[in-house]
């Protein structure tokens, strides 16, 4: 009886291991960049949470979608359309998004003979997944001007440059941000075929699970953008800060939000 008791009040006596609060980053780029742009961000939470913060990602927009459905992420970071799933069928609370405008951009060789629309017929295409956004809004462009060839899927938009580049195929779609984000080399080895409206571009979406600590969170992404840290994130990826999203900003994503809803089923 009596070790019975010591072994119980040893027990309670372990400290509790806390869960680490799960940052999810849709797979925009490769994991390694995603981990190293999100490090300061990842550091300024868990100071601010008092919690281990880690950074997760997935191999592609689909799974990412899948993984945001099944409520794998605390706080997710992932384009409009998504996060209008995300917060419509999964009770995700949408936060904020960045100032600056988000675009899809069709890529091509500089100095390469695609110049218009009409001259990538029957040649190959990339995007990101059959989910990605700008890779949506790239099939859209592609059926408006009478192009029906299907795309190739790679898994980051630094993939789809090289492969451009190296000529294995004519153009890729990828956001205005990723581009901007390229060296400046390879940026000058680039040319627009086109470029998008604005739309709604990486949204911070919270978990129902973590609504307890949605004043928190606020209060640390406002700090965040505040700081040295944050202030040098922002300026290094061309991002503006944060800013409160517009009334039906997201509603605007419902056509692209049913097309990733009907990939997943």
């Amino acid at each position: 009886m009596v070790s019975a008791l010591l072994f119980t009040l040893q027990v309670q006596a372990q400290p509790v291991q806390q869960q680490p609060f799960r940052l999810g980053i849709a797979p925009h780029t490769s994991a390694r960049v995603i981990l190293e742009m999100y490090q300061p961000l990842r550091l300024h939470l868990e100071k601010a949470l008092g919690v281990p913060v880690e950074v997760v990602t997935a191999p592609d927009f689909t799974e990412f979608a899948q993984r945001l459905m099944h409520q794998d992420y605390d706080l997710a970071v992932t384009t409009g359309h998504q996060a209008r799933l995300a917060q419509l069928d999964a009770n995700y609370t949408p936060l904020l998004t960045y100032s600056a405008e988000f675009r899809a951009v069709a890529l091509v060789a500089g100095n390469g003979p695609i110049r218009r629309p009409e001259d990538l017929k029957d040649k190959p295409v990339l995007g990101l997944s059959p989910t990605s956004l700008v890779t949506l809004w790239g099939q859209h462009w592609l059926k408006k001007n009478s192009l029906s060839q299907p795309l190739r899927y790679v898994s980051a938009s630094d993939s789809v440059v090289h492969l451009v580049l190296e000529g294995q195929a004519a153009a890729g779609f990828t956001s205005m941000a990723n581009y901007q984000s390229l060296p400046r080399d390879l940026q000058a080895q680039l040319r627009f075929l086109v470029i998008s409206e604005p739309m709604a571009g990486r949204v911070y979406v919270l978990n129902r699970q973590q609504l307890a600590r949605k004043p928190a969170l606020e209060a640390a992404l406002q700090s965040f953008a505040q700081s040295e840290a944050g202030k040098t994130y922002f300026a290094r990826y061309k991002l503006d800060g944060y800013r409160a999203l517009k009334p039906k900003e997201l509603d605007a994503m419902d056509p692209y939000a049913s097309e990733v809803r009907a990939t997943l089923k």
